[in-house]
């Protein structure tokens, strides 16, 4: 459910956020030690505060109210302050002014970092959160994990299935791939079948290629504090750019971007028949291609060697405790926290279609063998919870991913309409960000 159309962040905007981030690295922490946060954890509850959280979570609505009524010596000030890279903005001007600084905010796991390194969040483990190790997936609790310090809780995740259209694959006699070599030729297939269907629907999104690089085993991005590698010529990467290639060279993907009306168009008519995305996407099916009901299924992602099992993170994300948050009440702020994405808050968003992130709930039985009316009962959950299960290790996120997905397009994103092939495009969007990165004092593949 946090998924959705991104306005980008000008690239003047994103430089001043990362020479931001590099500037605060030497700041000193004046924060609790671990015994005095967790007697203030203790007793907070009890004495009561006000916290504001930026987010725009819908499901957090529901959990705020109830913890208010358990709590109501709490209040709690719940703001949507846009979106994604709209609320990052926000957030990056409220931190250069030193004022206005929510205690908690919503933050992607690829936006994580560019906050962490500047010290803009709190780490979490004063507050005991490095106990929860075990209780969330690993791709959730990775991301929130840096350099043994814990930036936030994840609120959910995304582990990624395939989505097909269960409908026209029948009608037209083929397989639902299982390989990714299986899927161009389902491409093909499709499109000798009937003209006006594509195998999928593509004009170059950082997101989307990214995650099928995770999946393929690759760590194009490596970082160790200001230290950063950058490198799209590994096999596994080499491998995701020409499989895809072959799709956009043969006409087989759609030259329609996703979220828009002829997205939701193609989705609900089958002329798109598949799509690769997160555990969140369920929500959207049923708000946004309603008339779609029954034809569509989940299976797992299209592999990339035969007998393999590897799944990928698309989207995700994490609450976090904002350093210098307008209350400064950090031990409040993680009780909160605690309770939302490690407590009873976890069940109540569950309830309201967020895909969790949280070991215990992808095991529940009941959370299994859930029924998905919109896709004609089947019990979805199994997927995800085994794709959640099958999330390679080691994946990083560049400290300035923000920046990186905002000029994917004018890199990567010309492949989908100048002539120029994928692996051309990652050479350019590489050589943008090592230069952009040494230039912010990043030390970028040196």
């Amino acid at each position: 459910m946090t998924m959705q159309r991104r306005r980008a962040m000008s690239a003047a905007a994103l430089t001043g956020a990362v020479a931001l981030t590099l500037a605060a690295c030497g700041s000193d922490d004046s924060g609790p030690t671990d015994g005095e946060a967790a007697e203030e954890v203790q007793n907070v509850l009890e004495e009561g505060g006000e916290l504001t959280i930026w987010a725009w979570e819908p499901t957090l609505d529901q959990v705020v109210q109830d913890f208010e009524a358990e709590y109501p010596q709490v209040s709690i000030d719940l703001v949507n302050a846009g979106s994604g890279n709209d609320q990052y903005t926000a957030l990056q001007n409220a931190i250069s002014a030193g004022s206005g600084i929510p205690d908690l905010a919503h933050i992607e796991y690829f936006a994580l970092s560019q906050f962490a390194l500047s010290e803009a969040l709190v780490d979490l483990s004063q507050f005991g959160a490095g106990e929860l190790d075990g209780t969330y997936t690993p791709g959730p609790w990775n991301a929130v994990n840096q350099d043994g310090a814990v930036y936030g809780l994840p609120m959910d995740s995304g582990p990624m299935a395939l989505y097909y259209n269960q409908t026209v694959f029948d009608e037209h006699g083929i397989d639902v791939p299982t390989t990714w070599d299986e899927y161009v030729q389902a491409g093909r297939d499709l499109q000798a079948a009937d003209p006006d269907v594509y195998i999928a629907n593509d004009t170059g999104e950082a997101g989307f290629i990214t995650s099928l690089m995770w999946q393929a085993g690759a760590q194009p991005f490596q970082v160790e504090g200001t230290d950063v590698t950058i490198d799209f010529s590994e096999e596994a990467t080499v491998k995701v750019a020409e499989t895809w290639q072959q799709l956009i060279d043969e006409e087989l993907v759609a030259p329609i971007t996703g979220w828009t009306d002829e997205w939701y168009q193609g989705l609900a008519d089958g002329t798109i028949a598949t799509l690769a995305a997160g555990a969140w996407m369920p929500a959207n099916f049923e708000s946004g291609v309603p008339g779609a009901s029954g034809d569509w299924r989940a299976a797992p992602l299209p592999q990339w060697r035969e007998g393999a099992t590897s799944s990928a993170e698309n989207g995700g994300s994490a609450l976090a405790i904002m350093a210098n948050g307008e209350n400064s009440n950090e031990a409040l702020a993680y009780a909160f926290l605690e309770y939302a994405n490690a407590g009873p808050g976890v069940q109540t968003k569950i309830d309201q279609g967020l895909f969790p992130g949280t070991s215990e709930h992808l095991a529940d039985e009941e959370f299994l063998n859930a029924e998905f009316e919109y896709f004609d009962g089947q019990q979805a959950n199994q997927v995800f919870a085994e794709s959640a299960a099958n999330v390679p290790e080691g994946w990083s996120y560049l400290p300035f991913q923000v920046y990186a997905n905002s000029i994917f397009s004018d890199t990567v994103g010309q492949a989908y309409i100048s002539g120029t092939s994928l692996t051309e495009g990652l050479q350019a969007w590489q050589d943008a960000l090592v230069t952009f990165g040494n230039d912010q004092g990043f030390s970028v593949n040196q």
